[in-house]
C-alpha cells in the first residue's frame, strides 16, 4: 500500500500536529536513490542511506524495514515488492529523475522542498557554522568569501557555502515546487 495523502493526513492528526508542522520526516533510502538522498539531506531532512549497509547482505530489504521501524524513518524505494512489504512505513518512489522524485514526497506532503543547508550531502551529519581557519584552510573555497556563510562537518571534514552550485539547485527545486 505505501504511503499515500490520506495515510500522512491520518498520521498527522493522529500525532496532533498539522502538516505543516510536521516538517522533520526522517527517511531510509535504499541504493537506488543516491541523487534523491543527497537532495533531501541539502533540504535539511535527516536521511540514512542503504549505501551505509554491508553490501551484498541478501537480508538488506529486511535490515531496511526493521531500521525504518526502530528509528521512525519513512522507508523510500524504487523496488515495489519491498514498498508492499514496508506498507505504510514505505514510499514507492516512481520518478527517475530526482526532480520528479522531489515532487512526489512534496505532493504527499513528506518533504517543504527548500535548500537548506544544514545537513553534510555525503554522511547526513549536522553541520556547523564553519571557523574561519577551516574556510582558509579549504583549498576549493572561494577565495572571495564577501556575504558568504559557510558551514562545516565534523565528520567529512568537508566545507559548505551557497555559492553558484548552491544556488542552481535552490533555483531548480523552486522551479520544481511551482509545478506541484
Amino acid at each position: 500500500m505505501g504511503i499515500s495523502a490520506k495515510n500522512v493526513a491520518r498520521r498527522s492528526r493522529l500525532s496532533g500536529m498539522s502538516l505543516n508542522q510536521e516538517h522533520e520526516n526522517r527517511f531510509i533510502a535504499d541504493r537506488m536513490l543516491g541523487t534523491l538522498i543527497r537532495y533531501l539531506r541539502f533540504m535539511g531532512y535527516d536521511t540514512e542511506s542503504a549505501n551505509d549497509l554491508v553490501p551484498g547482505n541478501s537480508q538488506e530489504d529486511t535490515l531496511l524495514l526493521d531500521r525504518a521501524a526502530k528509528d521512525g524513518r519513512i522507508l523510500l524505494t524504487k523496488d515495489a515488492e519491498l514498498s508492499r512489504r514496508g506498507g505504510e512505513l514505505a514510499v514507492l518512489i516512481r520518478g527517475r529523475d530526482v526532480m520528479a522524485q522531489v515532487r512526489q514526497l512534496a505532493g504527499l506532503g513528506l518533504i517543504e522542498p527548500q535548500l537548506r543547508l544544514s545537513r553534510c550531502s555525503l554522511c547526513n551529519t549536522l553541520l556547523r557554522d564553519a571557523t574561519q581557519k577551516e574556510v582558509e584552510k579549504a583549498e576549493y573555497a572561494p577565495r572571495d568569501t564577501t556575504g558568504l556563510s559557510f558551514y562545516w562537518c565534523p565528520h567529512c571534514a568537508k566545507l559548505y557555502w551557497n555559492g553558484s552550485h548552491g544556488k542552481r539547485i535552490g533555483e531548480r527545486i523552486d522551479r520544481e515546487l511551482n509545478r506541484l
